[in-house]
């Protein structure tokens, strides 16, 4: 879809109802700071960039000219465009072909749609779907699925997790009979209790002494970590045959299974990728498809490298595009994700797919979700505060 028309005089230019108004940052900072240039480098950065996302192959600066509705020559848009070049936003794959953005060119298109303030979509059909699930991992389920079928692309769903919070301290207490209580200490003031039926009596010298031993074990490890370790300590045969550290590990499981449950990551619409995946310039290649989707199984990692990206997010809504992420293999990639509110803790959503994504439906996607599914799992309550921080955004 290109831009619609817009005179010579404007200084902008309209995409499905709304209005591109600011220069790109990295662009201005090039030089290229008078308004007029500065508007008619942002039109062409824009138009450019939409019409690779819907074709994706090289833009010429004569097909800008003739459907970029700016009303400019094909030697002023040659001219913008390698300004645009010399600024790092674009870049020609060959000689004789048009140009097509790059990571940075991506951002400046991104941050102008997050500047764009517009009445959210209603979230009342998503909602009801989403009540359809009868427990919190039925929903988040559903979520993943609902923003694979809207964007097109992998959708997820994390719940709460502790896994990235730093364990402490682990103690086991001998009560009545043959019952355990196992008191798990973490980071931010986190404590799990959970008694356990061992099926024997144990003395209490035992269990202090098994707890000292992975107290010193785990010292400095995560809670996700402390888990791997303990799920895989419990397969090895001198851990069976040494009863006293296989019971510590086994109490110890028990309740880290609650702190940090397995399946706390949904994922739906994978094959999706496969779309993505070809020779041509700008797409997928399937060796790279076969390490996102790794990666997804491996969903630790998913969890820590969402963790990563939300520390330093302050907005609710992070998007991350190829060169931003800070793992090797997702670079061909673009996260879009946010942040949702159960009534306790936060919970992420999201989307990943290929760079060149259609973000504006994406975001849009991403963010009318995450509302939705905060109103369902606090119970028809009000927007929480962390909803009512974010910004609408505009679908193209």
């Amino acid at each position: 879809m290109g831009p619609a028309e817009a005179g010579r005089d404007h200084a902008s230019v309209a995409f499905g109802g709304y209005t591109f108004i600011a220069m790109p940052r990295q662009f201005a900072a090039s030089g290229h700071t008078g308004t007029e240039q500065s508007s008619r480098a942002r039109s062409v950065l824009a138009a450019l960039v939409q019409e690779y996302i819907e074709h994706g192959t090289p833009v010429s600066s004569l097909w800008l000219a003739e459907h970029g509705g700016f009303g400019l020559s094909s030697a002023t848009v040659r001219n913008t465009l390698a300004g645009l070049e010399d600024a790092g936003l674009v870049w020609q794959p060959h000689t004789s072909a048009g140009r097509v953005p790059t990571d940075l060119g991506y951002r400046s298109f991104v941050d102008l749609l997050l500047q764009r303030r517009l009445t959210t979509r209603s979230t009342s059909a998503v909602e009801a779907r989403l009540r359809q699930a009868g427990s919190v991992n039925g929903v988040l389920s559903n979520v993943s699925h609902e923003l694979s079928r809207v964007s097109h692309h992998l959708g997820f769903a994390m719940a709460p997790t502790n896994e990235v919070v730093g364990f402490e301290h682990i103690e086991f207490v001998p009560l009545d009979g043959t019952r355990i209580l196992v008191v798990v200490t973490a980071a931010e003031d986190r404590v799990c209790h959970k008694v356990v039926d061992i099926g024997e009596q144990v003395r209490r010298g035992e269990l202090e002494q098994g707890a000292r031993y992975l107290n010193q074990e785990f010292r400095g490890l995560t809670l996700g970590d402390v888990r791997t370790r303990v799920i895989e300590s419990l397969r090895q045969e001198q851990v069976i045959c040494d009863q006293l550290l296989s019971r510590s590990l086994r109490l110890a499981s028990s309740t880290l299974e609650e702190m940090v449950p397995r399946d706390n990551v949904f994922v739906d619409g994978a094959t999706s990728l496969f779309d993505d995946v070809s020779d041509d310039e700008g797409s997928v290649p399937l060796a790279t498809l076969r390490a996102l989707l790794e990666m997804v199984q491996e969903k630790h990692r998913l969890v820590r490298l969402l963790s990563e990206y939300l520390e330093v997010d302050t907005g609710g809504l992070t998007v991350v595009i190829g060169a931003e992420h800070t793992a090797d293999d997702l670079k061909p990639f673009s996260l879009i994700a946010s942040t949702y509110f159960d009534g306790r803790q936060t919970g992420t959503v999201g989307v990943i797919g290929p760079r060149r994504m259609r973000y504006s439906q994406a975001i849009a996607a991403v963010d009318s979700v995450s509302q939705a599914v905060s109103r369902v799992l606090v119970n028809h309550s009000l927007p929480p505060a962390d909803d009512a921080r974010r910004t609408p955004y505009p679908t193209i």
